[in-house]
């Protein structure tokens, strides 16, 4: 009898998945009495994880069943392996708690366009760090950050900084009638004068927060998982030193050609506050991407306008060449800038959602 080759459309093949895709047993481990732990740290596939129990420090890598699913700053974990967090040791995180909230943003440049991208996981509090002037403010960043806050079930604040170098007024008219919490952040007169005589002679260095200003920012992220989002250059590492005593993170001037600053951050850190919270420190970004945001949140990051958008005519899509639309009935410039930057919003999930 001659052995027959049989392909794999014949009936009488049975294809089976490979043991590697699946568990080999339909029990699963119990992890719910293993050790929690808050990641604090990613670099390069291992994670730093601060035990809830002991406040230890330790190094963990993710177990295999893990492998594809996503770990970000700020998730819990259940831990397992090598707990001591002495040198050379690793821990294992074999589960990953139900996230609270969860920050994130959609890549809109190079192969990676599209996808989203998970910045912060139980986080309750997103300040928004912008400076008065170099850099100049972007409003468009802002908005764009409080779609995504209030996306992600986070209450928003507003720290500006710099505001020796330009008046913030524009910027708080803007923003007045959000009933957003707004922090004006400023040097002292002396430090100022300081660190324009280094800055002329070739070494530009990062001007302190005045004392006032921050009692102020310790009060409002006091008790709160905060985390603070904003462009390169606009102080949010110049904050997280004042704040947290010893986190000597890397600061730099801004480019006088440019008006930009400059990646010192190049990860995302979450420090312990000497009063009671955690402050997350992320890189400086260019782009904030909104498009996993549908147009009914991008208007919740817009509470200002909601209430003029209930006088549309039914199924009004809020664009310039909608008829009636209650939006074009607005003079003031400052609801004004709103009003376009919403819109713009809305025709970039417009373009993503019909590629």
């Amino acid at each position: 009898m001659t052995r027959r080759d049989i392909g794999t459309d014949d009936c009488r093949v049975k294809v089976r998945p490979g043991r590697g895709s699946r568990p080999r047993t339909k029990i699963r481990p119990d992890y719910s009495k293993l050790p929690r732990g808050r990641v604090f740290r990613i670099d390069r596939g291992r994670y730093g994880v601060r035990i809830s129990q002991s406040a230890a420090q330790v190094t963990a890598v993710k177990a295999r069943e893990l492998r594809h699913g996503s770990v970000a700053i700020g998730d819990i974990c259940a831990l397992n392996g090598d707990l001591s967090g002495r040198k050379d040791t690793l821990a294992r995180i074999v589960s990953v708690d139900p996230r609270k909230t969860v920050l994130r943003r959609t890549a809109e440049e190079g192969e990676s366009a599209g996808s989203e991208r998970v910045i912060v996981a139980n986080a309750d509090l997103l300040a928004i760090v912008s400076a008065a002037a170099r850099p100049t403010p972007r409003y468009g960043m802002i908005d764009r950050c409080l779609v995504a806050a209030y996306d992600a079930g986070m209450t928003p604040v507003l720290i500006l900084t710099k505001t020796d170098l330009a008046d913030p007024q524009p910027i708080l008219d803007r923003y007045r009638d959000l009933g957003l919490r707004i922090v004006c952040s400023a040097p002292e007169r002396e430090e100022t004068e300081n660190a324009n005589k280094t800055e002329c002679g070739g070494t530009a260095e990062s001007v302190p927060v005045s004392a006032g200003s921050l009692r102020e920012i310790k009060s409002l992220l006091r008790g709160h998982i905060s985390v603070l989002v904003g462009h390169s250059g606009v102080g949010k590492s110049t904050l997280i030193n004042a704040l947290v005593p010893g986190a000597a993170r890397a600061t730099s001037a801004v480019n006088s050609v440019t008006g930009r600053g400059r990646h010192t951050s190049t990860s995302a850190v979450a420090f312990e506050l000497p009063g009671g919270g955690t402050v997350i420190d992320t890189p400086g970004v260019r782009t904030f991407g909104l498009a996993h945001v549908d147009a009914a949140g991008l208007l919740r990051g817009f509470p200002d306008l909601a209430e003029l958008a209930a006088s549309c005519p039914r199924g009004c899509g809020h664009r310039p060449e909608d008829p009636g639309c209650a939006f074009d009935t607005v003079s003031e410039p400052a609801a004004l800038g709103r009003i376009r930057s919403f819109r713009r919003l809305l025709c970039a999930a417009v373009r993503t959602q019909w590629g």
